[in-house]
């Protein structure tokens, strides 16, 4: 399996890295230096794809924790970030719709205040131009050919390398297309989260690269999530309550002897079957711990044999999560 990956003109890592879980409030505490270390291993260890957004922690604090990680090693990594959950002051909430216990969150991609939330992303990473801009979520009282529309600006202005969509349904995501090129739909996908037939057709179709975020099911698939503690986000989603968890976890356990067969681990085993599913795809697993990323990189390096996929798929028809979907029920 090749280690690198096109994503619409982007070459890649096969495996990025997911920054979303080193900041507070999202898999419970985390302070900077150990979010900078895991940084760090991850740039060390060939997972210099890395993926953030405005909206992760208070006031951009993900994208500073990714700036300070960067900080004199630009030309070493290749930067993606979000934008439209940041709603800036004075604008316009906008309700949208989700899976998780609290039912919506409030976007706005209004074309007008695009460039300022680009010209935030920069101040906080520190750098001139980012590689990949990503609109983090469809806003429902604007159309998507408005919003890229603006984001093209920015690329024609050189703040912006190449764009993506995040969380589109097929439709949006052939809209946005024909306004300008999108090099990646980001979308969840993974051993528990299906994606959507119809979105991979477009995908290939038009070319786009597809980058699964909560590729290991939000840490549920690495067989190690027993229990949440208090202030994870986890905790919204219904598949993680007590209940749910415990009965996921009994059904779930069939990958263990997949991966133990293959002399791998399950983390390991989710990353390389989705690498399997398309040589456009670009996972984006996040990880607080060293080991954990290191381990998780290496999956780019396995190749699974046909039958063994058909195995895998095999056990995946027979699970159902129980809590419903994670995130995209509502939409």
């Amino acid at each position: 399996m090749t280690s690198t990956r096109n994503l619409g003109g982007l070459d890649v890592p096969a495996i990025g890295f997911g920054a979303m879980v080193l900041s507070p409030g999202m898999y419970g505490d985390i302070d900077d230096d150990r979010a900078v270390a895991a940084l760090d291993a991850a740039i060390g260890a060939g997972g210099t794809f890395i993926d953030t957004s405005d909206a992760y922690g208070d006031d951009g604090h993900n994208e500073k924790v990714v700036g300070r990680a960067i900080r004199g090693r630009r030309d070493e990594v290749t930067v993606a970030t979000k934008f439209g959950l940041r709603v800036p002051d004075g604008a316009q909430p906008h309700p949208l719709a989700v899976g998780f216990a609290f039912e919506q969150l409030l976007v706005n991609a209004e074309p007008k205040y695009i460039r300022g939330y680009a010209d935030s992303s920069l101040t906080n990473l520190g750098i001139d131009v980012i590689d990949l801009y990503y609109l983090h979520f469809p806003d429902p009282q604007v159309p998507i050919e408005d919003s890229v529309g603006a984001m093209g600006e920015l690329v024609a202005d050189g703040k912006v390398r190449y764009l993506g969509v995040s969380n589109v349904t097929p439709d949006e995501l052939r809209r946005a297309y024909a306004v300008h090129p999108i090099a990646a739909v980001q979308t969840e996908w993974s051993m528990w989260r299906p994606i959507d037939p119809e979105l991979l057709d477009v995908a290939r179709e038009l070319g786009v690269g597809v980058v699964p975020w909560s590729p290991l099911g939000a840490g549920f698939l690495t067989g190690t999530v027993e229990k949440l503690d208090d202030g994870d986000f986890r905790n919204n989603a219904p598949r993680f309550d007590a209940e749910s968890l415990k009965a996921n976890n009994a059904s779930y356990a069939a990958l263990q002897a997949l991966a133990a067969d293959l002399g791998i681990s399950r983390s390991q085993l989710a990353l390389a079957w989705l690498l399997h599913q398309d040589p456009a795809v670009v996972p984006i697993p996040g990880s607080r711990t060293p080991a954990h990323i290191v381990e998780n990189l290496a999956a780019a390096d396995i190749t699974l044999h046909p039958d063994t996929l058909e195995r895998i798929d095999a056990v995946l028809t027979r699970l159902m999560p129980v809590g419903g979907t994670l995130l995209q029920d509502e939409r």
